[in-house]
């Protein structure tokens, strides 16, 4: 099933090499790199996790992030995780914004003139480097699913015969990584300007919030998977919690939204109802609507204004 337009994907998994909860300010880099790819209006999100996994579901959950936890995190090539990654979106949105977490600094400006190219993979550039996010079309997804040869994923793009473009960028964070911790401090001041943005929290509400960006996950989730148990192990949420949120979504609008099917020769499943699946879209089209007027408002009473 299609979730959005642009989905992402943040390998976190090496207890190698991975450095999640490293933090760059005030916050860890994995919630960094989160919200800087919420600020360029991606969902969903997928983070790849393995290394201090509970600790890092804790800290970006409440985000409305997926979890796919990659088994082989004692020592995982990078390339395991991108296909971890790339496997669950596929088919489910039409690009796909790929990044280490290791590459925290890179700004949703940057995303935003990657995603106006129309190649097939974009890479973004500064002073003739390349460097993270990668931008990847749908269509290339298979292909680089199938690769197994040498050098991972700059392999496996390299065979790529599809068009593929370098832009170039001014965003000095595209080359930063942890290992040089001195840099990014350096840049933390650009960087936490490039996500000075409006924060709005949409929800739907009477007495108290029954619907919400959260449950909205839920719902594809559970739309995706058929089984509200999996949806919860994929977006660190109680299997109890998730049932008291649907039942009292179903009991505010007085109708079905999912549909239990128990017992049969596979087992129970839980789908979402028509009706369900039209609420769903319907609350992703208006979080996009607002945050985007959002935004425009944003930019002319105060940046306009030289107040920020």
């Amino acid at each position: 099933m299609k979730f959005g337009s642009v989905g992402a994907v943040i390998a976190a998994a090496s207890k190698k090499d991975a450095f999640p909860l490293l933090k760059v300010g005030s916050i860890p880099i994995v919630r960094r790199i989160v919200l800087t790819l919420q600020r360029a209006g991606v969902f969903p999100i997928v983070v790849v996790t393995g290394t201090e996994e509970l600790e890092v579901t804790r800290q970006t959950a409440p985000l409305g992030v997926v979890f796919i936890k990659n088994r082989e995190c004692e020592r995982p090539e990078l390339f395991s995780s991108v296909k971890l990654g790339l496997s669950y979106l596929k088919g489910k949105c039409d690009r796909v914004v790929f990044t280490p977490v290791n590459a925290p600094m890179f700004s949703a400006q940057t995303i935003h003139t990657l995603l106006a190219s129309s190649a097939n993979i974009v890479t973004p550039t500064h002073d003739g480097r390349g460097g993270h996010p990668i931008v990847l079309r749908s269509a290339v997804i298979p292909q680089i699913l199938a690769y197994a040869g040498p050098d991972g994923l700059h392999g496996a793009i390299s065979q790529c015969s599809c068009g593929k473009a370098r832009i170039a960028v001014s965003d000095a964070g595209t080359l930063m990584s942890i290992h040089n911790e001195q840099q990014l401090r350096q840049h933390l001041q650009a960087h936490n300007a490039s996500l000075l943005t409006p924060s709005v929290k949409i929800s739907i509400d009477k007495e108290t919030v029954f619907f919400n960006s959260r449950l909205k996950l839920l719902l594809f989730l559970i739309a995706d998977l058929q089984s509200v148990r999996q949806a919860c192990q994929h977006m660190g949420l109680s299997y109890q919690k998730a049932w008291d949120m649907i039942n009292q979504l179903e009991q505010e609008l007085g109708y079905a939204v999912v549909e239990r099917q128990h017992g049969g020769k596979s087992g129970g499943k839980t789908c979402l109802t028509e009706k369900g699946c039209r609420l769903m879209y319907a609350f992703q089209q208006y979080e996009d609507e607002v945050r985007s007027f959002a935004r425009q408002r944003f930019d002319v009473l105060f940046r306009g204004a030289d107040l920020i």
